[in-house]
């Protein structure tokens, strides 16, 4: 585990210091939490990116695609 420094306004620090224990957490699990999270966007927004360039490939939308009626989709077998 690696140690952070950060300069903030000694009201902000307060406050947030504050919220974190009426949450029964302390500001270094919340600070811990919302940097994961953020580390984590940039892999999302990679797969997000992926899975809309294979959504683009698909055939599905393209004019040789089956088309199939209301009834044909709720046909029972």
């Amino acid at each position: 585990m690696s140690k952070l420094t950060i300069t903030v306004d000694e009201t902000v620090l307060r406050r947030a210091r504050r919220r974190a224990l009426s949450e029964g957490s302390s500001l270094d699990t919340v600070l811990g939490k919302f940097l994961e999270s953020y580390a984590a966007v940039k892999g999302q927004l990679s797969a997000l990116g992926d899975l809309l360039a294979l959504s683009r490939k698909s055939r599905s939308r393209s004019e040789t695609a089956k088309r199939w009626t209301r009834d044909e989709l709720h046909e029972r077998r």
